[in-house]
């Protein structure tokens, strides 16, 4: 059940550049689009930034306070809705790309995952991908279900099926922790309820980037609680997969830092707006 190795696509260099144009494109229409949506909200007493003026505790800071404080939030909500897109449109060169799962589930298949997710719960036993390879055995009366998924991702060449929880920086409180495993281990069991193996589905864990540095380990211990180490797919390894490339994560960032300057400009033109005398 652990995660398959990444390819290189045989034609890598067409790989990355259409990569690049992907990158490219997404930053310069987000920038354009997160520019021209609060230069039209100046004089709206209901944008984003001026519904926070009337914060008397931020705005006793000073106007500058006040305005990078509602702008920084909005960047980083919408920075990261981006990104989500970018990397859905990334996976579609190598990947059927589908953000939900229909079939049939067993009811002794929610029971169990209820079992499995309780003995987490109180650390009775560490996450491992090995626990619900049984699940697909498991029968009962059947009902029909939909799943709403962040990824879920066909290898077009291997027919490898990837059901992933993206959190762009992994935040994931206790609550949240058990009931994505939960959706997670139910989609699985709707797959092979099907026509698709049990060692063709991976569930992942996926972040945008490490929050603790690239290259270092995962301590979150809200997701450790729920997720094996072989279900974690952070920052390199979640572009890499989406690529379908082991450079994928460095051709990203190169490209995203080569056209970041669209941003820093959009940013400026909606500063001179907001505090023209700054």
């Amino acid at each position: 059940m652990s995660t398959p190795t990444v390819l290189q696509p045989v034609n890598s260099v067409n790989n990355e550049h259409a990569i690049r144009s992907i990158v490219r494109a997404c930053v310069g229409a987000y920038a354009s689009g997160f520019a021209d949506r609060h230069i039209a909200e100046h004089e709206d007493e209901d944008g984003t930034i001026n519904m926070k003026i009337h914060n008397v505790f931020i705005a006793a800071l000073g106007p500058e306070v006040q305005y990078f404080s509602a702008l920084s939030r909005s960047l980083d909500s919408s920075l990261g809705f981006m990104l989500e897109r970018m990397a859905i449109s990334i996976a579609e060169m190598h990947y059927q790309v589908s953000q939900h799962v229909e079939g049939i589930l067993y009811d002794k298949q929610t029971d169990a995952i209820a079992e499995l997710l309780e003995k987490y719960k109180r650390h009775a036993a560490q996450p491992a991908a090995a626990h619900y390879t049984f699940l697909s055995a498991l029968r009962g009366q059947s009902i029909q279900r939909r799943h709403e998924s962040d990824y879920y991702l066909v290898d077009k060449e291997t027919n490898h099926h990837y059901l992933i929880e993206l959190k762009i920086g992994g935040d994931l409180d206790n609550k949240k922790a058990r009931s994505e495993k939960e959706a997670l281990l139910e989609q699985y069991c709707i797959l092979t309820n099907g026509s698709t193996r049990p060692e063709d589905v991976s569930i992942l864990f996926a972040t945008a980037y490490n929050r603790y540095g690239e290259g270092q380990p995962w301590t979150q211990s809200r997701v450790r609680q729920y997720f094996a180490p072989e279900e974690l797919c952070i920052g390199r390894d979640f572009w890499n997969l989406v690529c379908k490339s082991e450079q994928g994560y460095d051709i990203v960032i190169n490209e995203y830092r080569r056209n970041v300057h669209l941003i820093t400009e959009a940013l400026e033109l909606i500063k001179h707006t907001y505090l023209p005398d700054a």
